[in-house]
């Protein structure tokens, strides 16, 4: 496998913010903001439908530990966590990841999609949502 974040976790290169057993966290090469930091599993899962529960939320907690990071370190007013998983989604990288980016209100940055999208599925996607989660065998209610 050549997984550039497996390589950096393997190696040790990455410019750490966090190292755990399940989760760790580091600087991207082109950071989009002061702070803006990669969160991921420790061991490869290429997005978030090949990624166990516990691993996800293990990975999801270190987000959260993050972004409070940012929000208290670097006093950041909010945060954008941004992550694509699958082939349609423009994921650039094939193993699970989570943007941090820290926010500050007139910082010039805009990460929220200006347009919709022209796709369209048959009949009412709410209910078909609802209705696959409903029979889903994972539920946890």
């Amino acid at each position: 496998m050549n997984c550039i974040f497996c390589g950096l976790i393997g190696e040790g290169t990455a410019s750490w913010i966090s190292q755990g057993p399940v989760a760790c966290a580091f600087a991207p090469l082109n950071p989009l903001a002061p702070g803006h930091t990669l969160v991921v599993p420790t061991i490869h899962y290429t997005d978030v439908f090949a990624t166990p529960p516990e691993v996800l939320a293990a990975v999801t907690a270190l987000v959260q530990r993050v972004a409070e990071a940012a929000r208290t370190a670097l006093h950041a007013s909010g945060v954008n966590i941004l992550s694509a998983s699958g082939p349609g989604s423009e994921q650039s990288v094939p193993h699970l990841h989570f943007h941090v980016v820290p926010r500050w209100a007139d910082d010039g940055l805009s990460t929220w999609p200006t347009g919709r999208s022209v796709h369209r599925v048959a009949g009412d996607p709410r209910a078909r949502l609802a209705e696959a989660l409903a029979s889903d065998q994972h539920d946890t209610k």
